[in-house]
């Protein structure tokens, strides 16, 4: 009888210990989720600008020969808001931030750097960049599901690698891929970025004559 009543006991003193353990991991697994959605934007799902910046430098550190950015900027944005409305506007940057969060795959980082601008860097083995770029573009300019029809997107597109623009930092791979992308702006392609467009001069960090650098510029 004593051994017949020991193994229940123990069973109960294992389950005693494992509820516990059981509600730590559940508070910490939630705890993690919080955390990361904190971090996220909630109408895009990328990430906010800190920790973008934050992840990229890492991926770029680690890997910086099979590295490219690529900055994307809405076309015509606030005309698609002030014709469908602020819903369809939020639909067209939600599809934006998917679709480039898809594209960087678990290799890469997307991020949204506020509006309509965005940011992606992933890796990608030199000879296969051209080839997934070309499909970046077509993936932007596909209309967007919305209510019984269809939204128009259309996306410009900057990028820079290390080795085309002769720098690894990521500040001077973003102002190259930003001035590239101006430069191709409205023209449906992608405009890779070179040693020159990382001498484009900025203000703030950003390049001169963009909103918020407050000097006269096009509108981008």
């Amino acid at each position: 009888m004593p051994a017949a009543t020991a193994l229940p006991t123990r069973v109960l003193h294992i389950t005693a210990l494992a509820v516990p353990l059981a509600g730590w991991t559940l508070h910490t697994t939630l705890l993690h989720r919080r955390l990361t959605q904190a971090h996220r934007d909630p109408l895009t799902g990328c990430w906010r600008r800190e920790t973008f910046t934050t992840r990229a430098q890492r991926l770029l550190e680690r890997h910086p020969d099979e590295t490219v950015l690529v900055l994307a900027d809405a076309d015509r944005f606030k005309q698609l808001n002030d014709t469908h409305g602020h819903a369809a506007g939020d639909t067209a940057l939600a599809a934006i931030g998917r679709r480039l969060t898809d594209w960087a795959g678990p290799r890469g980082v997307a991020g949204r750097l506020g509006g309509d601008e965005f940011a992606v860097l992933t890796r990608i083995e030199p000879r296969h960049q051209a080839l997934r770029l070309e499909h970046l573009v077509r993936l932007m300019h596909r209309p967007v599901p919305y209510t019984d029809g269809t939204l128009p997107l259309a996306v410009s597109l900057g990028a820079a690698t290390p080795h085309a623009v002769a720098h690894h930092d990521l500040p001077t791979l973003m102002r190259a891929a930003d001035a590239a992308m101006y430069q191709g702006k409205h023209t449906g392609t992608v405009t890779l970025a070179t040693a020159a467009h990382a001498a484009v001069p900025s203000v703030n960090g950003r390049r001169a004559g963009r909103p918020g650098t407050h000097t006269p510029g096009r509108a981008a």
